[in-house]
């Protein structure tokens, strides 16, 4: 995973500061053929690369509508995949609208990061398998890091955040993921997969404190499951991970 971070701080979402618990991940899509990370993520930081027409959701209220989810998934100029954080994750975002339950139960102020996937034009399989693989890597870093069990209904997407009263009547991400052979259940498996990894499982929060310590942030490679504390034998790969982002 190409996690980097750039907050949205002209969000009227980031300006209002609320806090929540991190109790769940919601899976986005943003429902326009555009894999860019720049439509959505700004200014450019010399990675993003420039958009012309700078409509980019560092701004109140992006194209008039209160929008902000935890993170996007997308393309950087040079054409590789990364994902860009764009809120604190232990900040409410503004990312599912409101569902069957009301907006006092909504998911935007119930503990969920939510994560918007840059969509192309749903049919080529080069690109989901990147960006696909790029949100499974996300969500086992956010469940590890915040004890969040891999299993509806911590771990869904909006439509399943419907389902559940908690989100807006949107269909995403299950219009995309089956024309590739996937669901939100063999995602939810994938993740779990990917937290097993490291039978110690230990690692996780000193790899989240990296983009605090590097600027811009590096590549996290890997994480812990349970989070309760670091492993010794990891320490050394940690350090000199960090000493040569450093240099």
């Amino acid at each position: 995973m190409k996690l980097r971070k750039l907050y949205l701080t002209n969000n009227l979402c980031y300006m209002t500061g609320k806090k929540h618990t991190p109790k769940g991940v919601m899976v986005h899509s943003t429902g326009a053929n555009n894999p860019r990370l720049s439509r959505y993520v700004g200014p450019d930081d010399g990675m993003l690369g420039p958009n012309p027409y700078n409509n980019h959701w560092n701004q109140p209220t992006p194209g008039g509508r209160k929008v902000c989810p935890h993170a996007f998934i997308g393309k950087l100029k040079d054409g590789s995949i990364a994902t860009y954080q764009t809120l604190p994750w232990d900040m409410a975002g503004w990312h599912s609208g409101s569902g069957s339950l009301g907006l006092a139960r909504n998911a935007n102020n119930t503990g969920y990061i939510g994560f918007e996937i840059c969509e192309d034009g749903l049919a080529d399989p080069v690109y989901f398998s990147l960006v696909y693989r790029e949100a499974v890597e996300l969500a086992a870093y956010l469940c590890a890091l915040y004890d969040i069990r891999p299993v509806r209904p911590y771990l869904i997407d909006h439509s399943e955040g419907h389902f559940l009263g908690i989100a807006s009547n949107h269909a995403d991400v299950m219009h995309w993921f089956p024309r590739h052979g996937k669901s939100m259940d063999s995602f939810r498996a994938d993740v779990e997969a990917e937290m097993a990894k490291f039978t110690d499982r230990e690692l996780l929060k000193a790899v989240a404190r990296i983009s605090d310590i590097v600027p811009g942030g590096i590549d996290v490679l890997m994480w812990s499951g349970s989070n309760k504390e670091w492993k010794a034998k990891y320490v050394d790969t940690l350090l000199l991970k960090i000493a040569n982002a450093l240099e």
